[in-house]
C-alpha cells in the first residue's frame, strides 16, 4: 500500500499497481463520470421533450375550443407526435445511446480497471482525499464510523 492510499480496506493500490497507472485510471474514470453526466443531460432532454409534446397537446385542444380549428389541425397533424431526428423519439435516442455508446465506456472503463488495478474503484481519488484530508480532524475520518481520522 502506498502511503498514500485510503487505509479503508476498499481502496488500497494492488501490489504492482504504478502510479502512472493509478492515474490513467483516474483519468479513465474521470471521462465516464463526464459520461453520465452526458447521459443525465440526454433524459433531461427526452422528458423535457415529452413534456413540450404534451403541453404542445393541451395548446392544441384550446385552439380548437377557441374555434381556430385548422390552426388546431396544422399544428396536430405536423407537430404533435413528430419524431424529432429522422424515425427517432427521444426515447430511441436514450436508448442507442445507452446501448452504443454509454454501456459499451462503462464496459472497457471496468474492464480496464479489473485488468489493471484490482477492480478497484476511485484509486485516484482516495489518494487525493488522502492527500487532502487533515488527520485527526472532525470531518476528516477515513471512512464513516472512523474516530481517529
Amino acid at each position: 500500500m502506498s502511503d498514500t492510499d485510503l487505509p479503508d480496506g476498499e481502496h488500497q493500490t494492488p501490489a504492482g499497481v504504478t502510479d502512472a497507472t493509478v492515474e490513467a485510471l483516474g483519468m479513465l474514470s474521470e471521462a465516464l463520470e463526464t459520461v453520465e453526466r452526458a447521459r443525465g443531460h440526454l433524459y433531461t432532454f427526452h422528458q423535457l421533450t415529452g413534456e413540450a409534446d404534451l403541453a404542445l397537446g393541451d395548446a392544441v385542444d384550446k385552439l380548437r375550443e377557441a374555434g381556430h380549428d385548422d390552426v388546431a389541425r396544422r399544428i396536430s397533424e405536423d407537430l404533435v407526435g413528430r419524431n424529432v431526428l429522422p424515425g427517432r423519439w427521444t426515447f430511441q435516442i436514450v436508448e442507442d445511446y445507452d446501448d452504443g455508446y454509454w454501456q459499451v465506456f462503462r464496459d472497457h472503463e471496468r474492464s480496464a480497471r479489473e485488468a489493471l488495478a484490482g477492480g478497484v474503484r476511485h484509486l485516484w481519488e482516495a489518494r487525493m482525499k488522502q492527500e487532502r484530508r487533515t488527520r485527526g480532524r472532525p470531518g476528516h475520518e477515513v471512512a464513516p464510523g472512523d474516530a481517529d481520522g
